[in-house]
């Protein structure tokens, strides 16, 4: 068999077995082919790793074949032989410009640069000059965009709830080399060789999980790897439905989210959650703001929903869970709780806990958490238990088949490999979750939220249910004639950071009606209950501010930015906001 490379190659590999052979027959000075077997027949014996010393001679002078062994087999690469009495090429050696030749010839040879190609050194350095870089020095653009956005974050009030402040530890792991390392599937089943490490991460991850929520690894398994909670949502989904089955959470202008399913009012899916599950959505009462769980139930029942969803993005309150658990268990439902703004209220033990109810348990990790961006699972394993009046007790009803359903619905279903430095950096979180130290954190960011709704009532602003039991607030801003947009543009000109959100009953999808307020992110910064008192009047001037350019230029967005630009009273009270931010600490970067 001959295997042969383009006219240019000057190589022929000799594939020999163990035992005695024929040696291969001379190659001229020309080009010959790579070969892997000789079947010259006048071919001369030849031995391998040394010989008689002539033998030894002449291969130095004739080229110097080398001999080797691959794969069990003993290989020989044939170099041109020197031309003789100068015939043929000169009396000079001819070059091999192939990487197989570079490669076996002696260190030297490289060391000194000999042959076609840079050295050794020479590629090391240019792989340190590119490698090595700081940020600053490898993109500037980048760099300074990055720099202002640090400015901003320092000299800003950051109110938005579902965002907050890591430590410097977790932006290390974030920054670090475990983003080099491919790892897809589960610790001790991966794809890629070299996750031993990673594995050990991983598990650690898990059982830190389940260490900070109190959860028995006997009962809870974990999953680490969602890149957020949406994708969680779906991997659950995916896992323990098939398409077109039904889903039911609570509805995004009464404070729920898109992922537990949702259609505008004209019909739009608006994530895949509607797109490949039938959803029908849940509402709280018009006239309280709180869920009417006895109309959950009427509209379970018709439904008759695989997964029934409790949890939100903007609802205030409490959640009822050993009500959700009587009707999912009436109507058939897994009872699924995405607790992604109340998880580390959760952790803390300063709310109702999901887990005592629930099958399923999704959340983020980096909100309330103090964590990465990045989303997490927990399901119910081992045997199934029995329900009583709303509560769990242990029963001989078979087991949970919850595991690998889900673990197959996040990867290779919905995701490729994890995140590894996002897992690290959530190993790093929950073991901060699990303190003393955290628990009280919780602790302040809820009475900093009851601060900050009664600064607020006080003025007579209306609040969603009236109040809090929470991290956050719901302002209705249609009571002062403004709209959740107006007045996020106002407040990010004055350098504090809100977000807009639909009310109930208004037309959220076209101009929301309130604003949800957050205090997780500024409580991390160290601001206490007289903190918010201030912040609440800084945020009752932004009211009168956008009132008035409301007056004055209309509610055409364009001509109403315009009225903020250059704003005295914009400017004098973004003074102000960068003063008291400034004085806070900034996690990471306070030096």
């Amino acid at each position: 068999m001959d295997l042969s490379r383009p006219a240019s190659s000057d190589l022929s590999l000799g594939l020999h077995s163990h035992g005695p052979s024929h040696a291969h027959a001379r190659v001229h000075a020309v080009a010959a082919p790579l070969r892997l077997f000789d079947d010259s027949e006048d071919a001369k014996p030849e031995r391998i790793g040394g010989g008689e010393a002539g033998v030894g001679r002449e291969d130095e002078e004739d080229g110097g074949d080398q001999h080797f062994s691959l794969l069990g087999h003993s290989l020989c690469v044939k170099r041109p032989r020197r031309a003789v009495n100068g015939g043929g090429g000169g009396g000079g050696e001819t070059s091999s410009c192939s990487s197989s030749s570079a490669a076996l010839r002696p260190a030297k040879r490289q060391a000194t640069g000999e042959g076609c190609g840079p050295d050794l050194e020479t590629r090391r350095a240019a792989v340190r000059a590119w490698g090595n870089q700081s940020l600053a020095e490898a993109d500037p653009d980048v760099h300074a965009l990055m720099e202002r956005e640090l400015d901003r974050q320092v000299r800003g009030i950051e109110l938005i709830a579902s965002e907050n402040f890591v430590c410097r530890a977790v932006l290390d792991a974030l920054g670090s080399h475990l983003t080099n390392k491919y790892s897809e599937g589960l610790p001790g089943a991966r794809y890629y060789g070299g996750n031993q490490h990673i594995d050990a991460i991983e598990r650690l991850c898990h059982e830190r999980a389940l260490t900070a929520f109190g959860l028995d690894p006997a009962c809870w398994g974990v999953n680490v790897q969602p890149y957020s909670c949406t994708s969680a949502n779906l991997g659950v989904y995916t896992g323990l439905l098939q398409p077109k089955d039904r889903i039911m959470g609570l509805e995004p202008p009464s404070g729920g989210h898109v992922s537990h399913g949702y259609y505008t009012p004209g019909g739009k899916k608006v994530s895949g959650s509607s797109i490949f599950f039938e959803s029908l959505s849940y509402k709280v009462n018009p006239q309280t703001g709180y869920i009417d769980y006895d109309k959950v139930e009427e509209r379970a029942m018709d439904f008759h929903p695989k997964i029934l969803i409790c949890g939100g993005s903007s609802y205030p309150r409490e959640w009822d869970f050993a009500r959700m658990r009587l009707i999912a268990d009436k109507c058939g439902a897994v009872l699924m709780c995405d607790m992604a703004h109340i998880s580390g209220i959760v952790a803390a033990k300063e709310c109702r806990n999901p887990f005592d109810y629930c099958d399923v348990v999704t959340s983020t990790t980096h909100k309330n958490l103090r964590g990465p961006r990045g989303g997490i699972i927990f399901f119910r394993k081992g045997k199934k238990i029995r329900k009583r009046g709303g509560s769990f007790s242990q029963g001989d009803e078979g087991e949970y088949d919850f595991e690998d359903k889900i673990n197959f619905g996040v990867f290779p279903s919905m995701q490729g490999g994890p995140h590894n430095n996002h897992i690290a950096a959530l190993a790093i979180t929950l073991k901060q979750v699990a303190t003393p130290e955290y628990k009280a954190y919780i602790q302040q960011v809820k009475k900093n939220a009851q601060a900050l709704a009664s600064a607020l009532l006080r003025r007579k602003c209306r609040l969603v249910t009236g109040g809090t039991d929470n991290h956050l607030v719901l302002w209705d801003l249609r009571t002062l004639g403004l709209t959740g947009k107006i007045f996020e543009k106002v407040c990010e000109a004055c350098h504090i950071s809100i977000n807009k959100t639909p009310i109930y009953g208004d037309n959220g999808s076209i101009s929301p009606g309130g604003v949800r307020i957050g205090t997780p992110a500024m409580t991390t910064r160290g601001c206490l209950e007289d903190d918010f008192e201030l912040i609440a009047e800084f945020l009752i001037r932004s009211t009168q501010i956008a009132s008035n350019v409301l007056k004055e230029h209309g509610k055409l967005q364009k001509e109403f930015l315009r009225g903020l630009q250059n704003n005295k009273d914009v400017v004098e009270l973004r003074n102000q906001v960068e003063a008291f931010a400034s004085q806070f600490a900034m996690p990471g970067f306070d030096v």
